[in-house]
């Protein structure tokens, strides 16, 4: 038998979460015929077919339904294993902070440095996908997050709040106001997940519900703050981003505006509930100390 390539599985979990090819090909961020192709290797490789594909769209065989839970297994082992390997790794020597950007940690980092001088404090920069992920598998000791995130076998740790800002066109009438609200906005088109923008959502459905609004176009997903901030200067649409985030991505073709009835972001610190050290504690508690407070002025 040939060894079992994770990344195969990996590929046919993004299927059975994302309910189709395209939808997990997006996820995944590879071409659709990438994907077929390793699922059909897949497919050879375990001698079972593992998905039917039928006009009522894609849907697991009874030997692909069987294997899931194996499949879910056999990635939570190989990263609890890669977590341990960089734990031990790293060694008490060594301890990382990650970050979102924008977050600035510098001031954590030295503190930490000062109390605890016989380890080096490390930082490394998360992004959306991966901001939780990264204490999970172990590269990061604790990570400053922005909220919301899955909790399950975390210490979630408030700590600060934001503004939330509209990233527009240089040129777009709205972008001379001194302040929007979300109405101004819901004719335009929202470059990212509308979960993560509820106040956009619920008010753009009750528009269309009304007949008063297009629905929105169709496109890529963008991904990254770099790719949604491309499509805003070329005047696709909207984006939504943290003060401290839009501060770090400031470019001459997009401007930035206050939306006076967003709710704020929040920032928070998480790290595993099981791991205890004394340069953790430190952290968490230098994490208390700024709770509640609010990070700039979007006036």
């Amino acid at each position: 038998m040939s060894d079992l390539d994770l990344r195969k599985l990996r590929y046919f979990l993004a299927i059975v979460d994302g309910g189709t090819f395209s939808r997990a090909a997006e996820t995944l961020h590879i071409a659709q015929p990438v994907l077929s192709r390793q699922l059909r290797s897949l497919e050879k490789e375990l001698g079972a077919i593992l998905f039917e594909r039928s006009s009522r769209g894609t849907e697991l065989t009874a030997a692909g339904t069987a294997l899931v839970d194996d499949a879910r297994g056999l990635l939570a082992s190989s990263v609890a294993f890669q977590r341990r390997a960089r734990v031990h790794g790293r060694g008490e020597a060594r301890f990382t902070i990650a970050f979102m950007p924008g977050v600035i940690v510098t001031g954590m980092a030295r503190e930490l440095s000062a109390r605890f001088s016989g380890t080096r404090v490390e930082v490394l920069r998360s992004s959306w996908e991966d901001q939780v992920e990264v204490v999970r598998d172990g590269r990061a000791d604790v990570s400053i997050v922005r909220l919301p995130v899955p909790r399950r076998g975390l210490r979630v740790v408030p700590m600060a709040s934001e503004p939330r800002l509209v990233a527009l066109p240089v040129g777009h009438p709205l972008a001379r106001r001194p302040a929007l609200r979300v109405a101004d906005l819901v004719d335009l088109e929202l470059l990212q997940d509308v979960d993560a923008v509820p106040e956009w959502r619920d008010a753009a459905e009750r528009l269309r519900v009304n007949g008063l609004a297009d629905r929105p176009i169709d496109l890529p997903m963008p991904t990254t703050v770099e790719e949604k901030l491309e499509y805003v200067a070329a005047g696709v649409g909207i984006a939504i981003l943290p003060e401290s985030a839009a501060n770090f991505y400031t470019r001459p073709d997009v401007a930035y505006c206050r939306v006076t009835d967003l709710a704020p972001s929040d920032i928070a610190l998480v790290c595993e509930v099981g791991r205890k050290s004394e340069i953790i504690d430190a952290a968490i508690e230098l994490a208390l100390d700024t709770a509640g407070v609010v990070v700039g002025d979007a006036g």
